[in-house]
């Protein structure tokens, strides 16, 4: 959490810092992302080192605590760690607490849950209350969020301010799906550490964690269906759970991410076959998956079965990229498997494709694949299916022109690893490029941003995710940036100019 709370300090003293740019002076509001609507006066108020919260109208019990330790951290984020004990001046408005109002009694995180709010901070009142109200309680976390990001902590008075009241602001994102992606399987990465990013992706309002848990690599996660798969794991220690599964899974669900699993198959699934040899076409070649043999199948809906017990997302990534299938040409078995069915290698592609999601959807998933299917044979994908897009520009407006769904994560735009990728590209990348149909546009779900893990480990990704993570949340978030609005970018470049984003872990 303390990493966490200094990258979130990094990230707002950028935005402040953007006050000796050409955003600075009236109308330069320190908000990240920008919200949809903002109006604010010029009161300071001093803010209660006692801060309440009060949910007096609240339809929302919160059984479960989601609002209670939200506020909490909220707390802890704006006092950073300090004590707060300076003296109020006689008379200076003091902020009480902060009242929220949840509409729905709901809190299941379910894809598209409304996440709107309206924050209120008025600039009288005795006793000075501000005003969350949300539809859902995953509404209020981002209003409180916002909160927060109103606050300054004043090393002179030794107090907690909050600037230009009143406030009214009202917000909602761009797009349902706003994502991160993680790999577990190039390098492992801890516990804390996967939690740490979930913490971080609230900064910026991210509500998706694409967890691509295996790949060639290793194999991390226990699957009780078949409990030898985990044999190709990197080391006995280098492992999840099931129930490390499913910690991160409620964990992350608590602060309104949702956790997206992949699989992804034929391909890059080489350490499958440490423990179930049969899964690799021969010994001497062993990847992709054998195509022919039912085993392959049998594992992987054993696999989907468990992961149906842990991961409540609406959908499950299937993969389906860089597919060589020279290995299904050369074996004979599966050669011999090939003539018999009169296919091709091609062919053989789509039916493992195919097959594999309809076991997903027997398991209640809609499923996302690499765009590779859809280049390749997309009249034939599930209706259900996303097509995820990687490799590059225009390939959005023909899924969607053909009736599908889509997530834009073009490599040279925003993939994190890209080391040479610019925050400039992060922050203009437009998921709804070339698409000017109203009802294709709302078959674009939204973006994810990636950080593939061949290069980074835990003692790095925090600081290769950020800042340039925010610059792409910018985008898919606040509708500001499309409206040719100046919401200070040289905010974003004074996050590359600040020494600190170097040291934050």
């Amino acid at each position: 959490m303390a990493s966490a709370l200094r990258l979130r300090l990094l990230l707002l003293l950028a935005v402040a810092a953007a006050a000796t740019g050409p955003c600075a002076g009236a109308g330069r509001v320190d908000l990240w992302p920008m919200p949809a609507s903002v109006t604010r006066g010029a009161q300071t108020l001093l803010v209660s080192r006692d801060l309440k919260l009060s949910t007096a109208g609240s339809s929302y019990a919160d059984g479960k605590g989601i609002l209670k330790e939200a506020f909490q951290r909220m707390v802890a984020v704006v006092e950073l760690d300090h004590a707060i004990n300076g003296t109020y001046s006689q008379g200076a408005p003091v902020l009480a607490g902060v009242r929220v109002a949840v509409r729905s009694p709901n809190d299941e995180l379910n894809f598209g849950v409304d996440e709107s709010y309206k924050l209120s901070v008025p600039a009288t009142g005795n006793p000075l209350y501000a005003q969350i109200e949300a539809q859902t309680v995953y509404g209020a976390l981002h209003a409180l969020e916002t909160f927060s990001q109103l606050c300054n902590f004043d090393f002179n008075a030794n107090l907690i301010e909050l600037h230009s009241a009143p406030w009214t602001i009202v917000d909602a994102p761009r797009f349902p799906y706003r994502g991160l992606l993680i790999d577990t399987s190039r390098h492992y990465l801890p516990v804390p550490v996967i939690k740490s990013v979930i913490d971080s992706m609230t900064f910026s309002k991210l509500n998706v964690l694409h967890w691509h848990i295996v790949d060639e690599q290793s194999f991390p996660l226990q699957i009780p269906s078949y409990p030898k798969l985990w044999n190709g794991a990197y080391s006995y220690s280098e492992r999840y759970t099931f129930d490390d599964a499913i910690d991160i899974v409620q964990y992350a669900e608590k602060r309104g991410v949702n956790v997206l699993a992949e699989i992804d198959v034929p391909g890059h699934a080489l350490s499958w076959g440490v423990g179930y040899p049969s899964l690799w076409p021969s010994a001497a070649c062993k990847e992709p998956l054998d195509v022919s043999n039912d085993f392959t199948f049998q594992v992987i809906d054993g696999i989907l079965s468990d992961f149906s017990k842990i991961f409540k997302f609406k959908f499950v990534h299937l993969g389906g990229d860089e597919v060589n299938t020279s290995c299904w040409t050369t074996t004979r078995h599966i050669k011999s498997w090939l003539l018999q069915h009169g296919m091709n290698e091609s062919d053989a592609y789509r039916y493992f494709v195919l097959r594999a999601q309809k076991i997903a959807i027997s398991h209640g998933y809609d499923i996302i694949n690499w765009e590779e299917t859809f280049n390749n044979f997309g009249d034939k994908l599930d209706r259900k299916t996303v097509v995820h897009n990687w490799l590059g520009s225009g390939v959005a407006e023909k899924v969607v022109a053909a009736g599908l769904r889509c997530i834009v994560s073009n490599q040279d735009k925003w993939y994190l690893d890209h080391l040479d990728a610019t925050w400039e590209g992060f922050y203009t990348n437009e998921p709804l490029t070339n698409i000017y149909n109203p009802e294709q546009q709302k078959l674009v779900l939204g973006g994810e941003v990636c950080m593939w893990g061949e290069h980074i480990d835990a003692s790095d990704i925090q600081q290769t995710i950020w800042p340039r993570a925010a610059a792409a949340a910018v985008a898919q978030r606040s509708s500001w940036v499309h409206k040719g609005r100046n919401i200070c970018a040289k905010a974003v470049d004074v996050l590359f100019a600040y020494p600190e984003h170097k040291r934050l872990i």
